[in-house]
């Protein structure tokens, strides 16, 4: 790797806001070898499908060691591609935590199921595997709705706790689907986010920790009946170069000049991922004492896709922070029953996604962090707590 593709450790600017993201310092860096890629997709003229998308699936594939990858248009149509090649549709109940982005239960839905919330641990943030198995079996009892799927999200980068979850999703018959839109790096047990469970769900929105230049995103399998589901799916519901639908189908194909890009920055993809958990890790070493910070379980490696502590007094923090010039977030200001668009959907207690609602803000983690700057959010969260 040459010294231009390495995420920075040294000082830009000295002073001057702290920006939550800040994509044009990696675009800098990355610019030459963005700009060779992209030329020669202008020139083979191969926009849709080109051999870059080829190219991204199997190097994904490989890195994440699944068996499949397949390119698509965005992370909320990688959810919702993955629920049609599963047969998911009107009647069926899809377990989503209720903490998360609203794209998770907006993708079940548009197949026309419907998402039952599920509460979250407290520590992770993920799907609580305790009150999954109380979710299901209210559903079942409610005889209402046909309990079909479990969607984990790996909330911040960190991978849910999968064998608990399979656990009790193989109980009550169920398949898990895995909504690893912010989790793509990450690993647990030995295993990368991708190859946790039989079809997970990815993005490569422009702030995620592999992001392109636009939406796109990308499903990952080990079957290959859900890979060739997922081809048709994503192009019309058509096979191959044949005009027929085979099935109902969407345009959700990733565009070619995005897998170029995709392939510059999976070049750089690990130095960038030790770099986030360099940055993850001063901050709690330095603030586990003074705010919540986030807990890793043992055997896990989270992508840090965001740093997320828990402050009682939210709002105040996050203005005391502003005014030293630190970039924040709040992801997520209301649980997903709390949004105006879900508010017909079953109601059961979740008393943790509402309480965390309330106290997440997320501090930037970015790979072009200087060490200058982040000395600056550690200061500047001391002075604020």
């Amino acid at each position: 790797m040459s010294r231009a593709q390495s995420p920075a450790a040294v000082s830009v600017v000295a002073s001057g806001p702290v920006a939550l993201f800040d994509l044009q310092r990696q675009r800098r860096r990355l610019e030459a070898e963005i700009q060779a890629r992209i030329h020669t997709v202008l020139t083979h003229g191969q926009f849709v499908l080109g051999p870059e998308v080829d190219q991204l699936e199997k190097r994904l594939a490989a890195f994440a060691g699944a068996g499949f990858a397949i390119g698509v248009s965005s992370g909320r149509d990688a959810l919702m591609i993955a629920l049609m090649a599963l047969g998911v549709g009107p009647g069926d109940a899809v377990f989503v935590p209720a903490f998360t982005f609203a794209a998770t239960a907006g993708s079940v839905v548009s197949v026309g199921a419907t998402p039952v919330f599920v509460d979250v641990e407290a520590t992770s943030f993920n799907m609580d595997a305790a009150d999954l198995d109380r979710a299901i079996a209210e559903t079942a009892s409610a005889g209402t709705l046909r309990p079909r799927v479990v969607m984990p999200v790996d909330l911040y980068g960190l991978p849910a706790d999968y064998p608990a979850i399979a656990a009790v999703a193989a109980r009550h018959g169920l398949t898990v689907l895995a909504d690893t839109a912010q989790s793509f790096g990450g690993e647990a047990g030995g295993r990368r986010v991708g190859a946790l469970a039989p079809i997970s769900a990815t993005s490569f929105y422009p702030t995620k920790p592999l992001g392109c230049y636009g939406d796109g995103g990308a499903i990952l399998t080990e079957e290959a009946a859900l890979d060739e589901a997922v081809r048709r799916i994503r192009s019309h519901g058509r096979q191959g170069t044949g005009d027929a639908a085979l099935q109902l189908g969407v345009t959700g194909r990733l565009d070619t000049i995005q897998a170029a890009i995709l392939l510059v920055k999976l070049d750089v993809f690990d130095a960038e991922l030790r770099r986030r958990r360099d940055i993850a890790g001063r901050y709690t070493e330095a603030l586990r004492d003074l705010v919540v910070t986030p807990d890793i379980p043992p055997g896990a490696e989270s992508a840090w896709a965001l740093y997320t502590i828990r402050v009682a007094d939210r709002d105040a923090f996050r203005t005391r922070l502003d005014a030293h010039a630190i970039g924040t977030g709040l992801f997520y200001r209301l649980a997903l029953h709390q949004h105006p668009a879900f508010a017909a959907l079953p109601v059961r207690p979740l008393p943790v996604s509402e309480q965390a609602a309330n106290e997440v803000v997320s501090l930037p983690v970015h790979a072009d962090l200087t060490d200058e700057e982040v000395d600056r959010v550690i200061g500047a969260v001391k002075a604020s707590v």
